[in-house]
């Protein structure tokens, strides 16, 4: 037989042989692809899997750490009016990055920060010519990703976003509320309540703690919060808006997981590591510091009164604390004034209250409802009107949504103040989510059940540092020694403890001036908070147990720790540089706060004597022969 012949009849006997296998087999499945991203410490810290089922050309996320399940499989997908970017997807290829950002942060667990990502941007076709990229970051602390769509996809509808957790991993959750304002209960994340939760919920795997998070998130888009199940171990993203306009290309909020043990997670800056660079060029006119609030101790009368905010200004001075805030009812109906008359508005009696406090080296803020300020009329009137008062900045109330429509009016506000050189700090809203890095005059947001709730419980205020407090500064307002209420009320220094134990770029203290005078040693303690903070450490706690954190600035350590459960002796590491170390400890005493000095090296352990419930102050300086105290005048 000719040579060509045989070649012939063995490629027809090779394709009956293939043709039988299909007949047989049935029709090639596609196969999986699975990528993998590192962070910057490739033997440390999380890593992100990302697979594309080869069947169903659906998305998926995992996260490990250690070689330890941190995030299960968890499906990753958009869905715009013109496209379902949840399935179907086409791999297209992918573009890898280091990202090396250095910054400075007006307030904050610390001021310079240097954040280092690797960033994978992969590309995906959907349906008929829909494309998706996705963008993954890894750091040594956090896996986040966000979609970014180009023009003509249309308005998104939803998510298919979520976080599939080990199922028997302990969860700290709070119940959705439009201000942010729950208590923070634990559960396991099988087991936690059907229903609606904050997007700051903490979690503990074997591969070590995990917050969710959110960062970036502008007008362009709409919040997020978590919606379960009871018996599974998912959390979906659901978005407050049915439909997201969108008339341009889009890049999505970060999607973030904030992962580590719980000190790497408690002293994050992640979301703000997320965010987008300053866009205040100047802010020397920023500056943070501790502030008499008055709203516990005297409400709407002291907001009426110059006389008794006058009365304010002269204790704050005598503290050397930077602002009073002046709260509800200082100013009349704005319907009542006659806001063409150049001397607009002639019955209020801020600007007298400015100079006085100007003279004393005392900055004024005002409390002003959201409500006059959700126009852009409204903005130009009050305030360069503030600004040429000499106001120092605005606690903006009760804008109660995350809706796009109130992210868009957020980003009006924020350019706003910035230009009229406004410090700003929001209650009744969303959290913070990179806002600070972006808008370095935000000092602070409520987003928090504060000493203001009358709901508060022990366990609520240990779990604070290490879920809503991650995320950026919180306006919790300690001090309030006065209300009999307080989850602590059997332990004033557990109260001091509070002021260093919550972060805020204004430390609002809600007490009396006489029950300040009634606690000197607390006075003291409280005259010498620092405005900012160098630097932040966890030295003990465990989510609703205890908390104790030390923060630095200069030299000092400032230390607060708080605690559940019956009076005890606390065991509490002492993780700060070697060396000797003199401890200035304000405790709980049988007939009020003592102050007990003691000599400690770095590393060693502090026992700690809490009452319960209770907990404990503490101040730590360099210990040199002769030293007896870390006060300075």
């Amino acid at each position: 037989m000719p040579r060509s012949y045989r070649r012939s009849a063995v490629a027809f006997l090779l394709c009956g042989v293939l043709a039988m296998t299909l007949f047989i087999t049935g029709p090639a499945q596609a196969k999986d692809s699975a990528w993998t991203v590192r962070g910057p410490s490739p033997h440390s810290g999380p890593l992100a899997q990302l697979r594309l089922d080869g069947a169903s050309g659906a998305l998926t996320l995992q996260v490990s750490r250690g070689g330890r399940t941190v995030l299960e499989p968890s499906p990753v997908g958009i869905v715009t009016e013109r496209a379902d970017l949840s399935h179907g997807l086409r791999y297209l290829g992918r573009h890898d990055r280091t990202v090396v950002e250095r910054y400075r942060s007006t307030v904050g667990k610390e001021r310079s920060r240097t954040a280092r990502m690797t960033e994978t941007r992969f590309r995906f076709r959907g349906s008929g010519s829909a494309r998706l990229d996705l963008v993954v970051r890894v750091s040594d602390d956090g896996v986040a990703y966000r979609y970014v769509l180009p023009s003509g996809s249309g308005d998104v509808l939803s998510e298919t976003s979520a976080f599939t957790l080990p199922p028997d991993a302990a969860a700290w959750l709070g119940d959705y509320r439009k201000d942010n304002e729950n208590l923070f209960k634990e559960y396991t994340a099988a087991t936690a309540p059907t229903g609606e939760y904050m997007a700051q919920a903490l979690f503990e795997t074997a591969g070590g703690y995990a917050l969710i998070a959110e960062s970036d998130l502008t007008g362009r888009y709409s919040a997020a919060r978590l919606i379960h199940q009871q018996g599974q171990p998912t959390y979906r993203i659901g978005l407050w808006d049915q439909r997201v306009a969108s008339d341009g290309p889009l890049s999505t909020p970060w999607r973030a997981l904030i992962v580590g043990d719980l000190g790497t997670v408690t002293q994050s800056t992640f979301t703000d590591d997320l965010a987008p660079a300053s866009r205040v060029a100047d802010t020397s006119w920023i500056r943070p510091g501790p502030a008499l609030w008055t709203w516990l101790a005297g409400g709407k009368p002291a907001g009426q009164s110059l006389s008794m905010q006058k009365g304010y200004v002269d204790y704050a001075a005598q503290r050397g604390w930077p602002y009073v805030v002046v709260d509800a009812g200082w100013y009349f109906d704005p319907d009542q004034w006659d806001v063409t008359d150049p001397d607009w508005p002639r019955n209020s009696w801020i600007p007298q209250l400015v100079d006085y406090a100007r003279e004393r080296h005392v900055g004024i803020q005002v409390w002003i409802h959201h409500r006059d300020l959700d126009t852009a009329e409204e903005r130009e009137l009050w305030l360069p009107t503030l600004e040429k008062w000499g106001v120092k900045g605005v606690k903006i109330d009760f804008m109660d949504s995350e809706a796009q429509e109130t992210l868009r009016w957020y980003d009006e506000i924020l350019k706003a103040t910035a230009d009229h050189h406004l410090l700003v700090n929001f209650h009744g809203s969303t959290i913070p989510k990179g806002i600070q890095r972006t808008w370095p005059q935000v000092m602070s947001m409520e987003g928090v059940n504060g000493e203001e709730k009358r709901t508060n419980t022990p366990q609520h205020l240990a779990t604070l540092p290490f879920t809503r407090n991650v995320i950026g500064s919180m306006d919790f307002t300690p001090g309030a020694f006065h209300r009999a209420e307080r989850p602590n009320a059997g332990s004033d220094a557990g109260e001091v403890g509070l002021s260093v134990l919550y972060e805020s770029g204004i430390q609002d203290l809600a007490g009396t001036p006489d029950s300040y005078d009634a606690r000197p040693l607390a006075r003291r303690f409280l005259e010498q908070i620092p405005a900012t903070w160098d630097r932040t450490r966890l030295l003990t706690g465990r989510p609703g147990e205890s908390a104790v954190l030390a923060r630095a600035s200069g030299s000092r350590w400032f230390i607060g720790g708080t605690f559940t459960g019956p009076a005890h002796t606390a065991e509490v590491p002492l993780r700060l540089e070697k060396g000797r170390w003199l401890v200035d400890l304000i405790l709980d005493g049988p007939d009020g706060l003592v102050r007990t000095p003691t000599v400690v090296r770095g590393g060693q352990t502090l026992s700690v004597p809490v009452r319960a419930d209770g907990g404990f102050a503490a101040i730590a300086c360099r210990w040199r022969p002769g030293l007896s105290t870390c006060d300075r005048p």
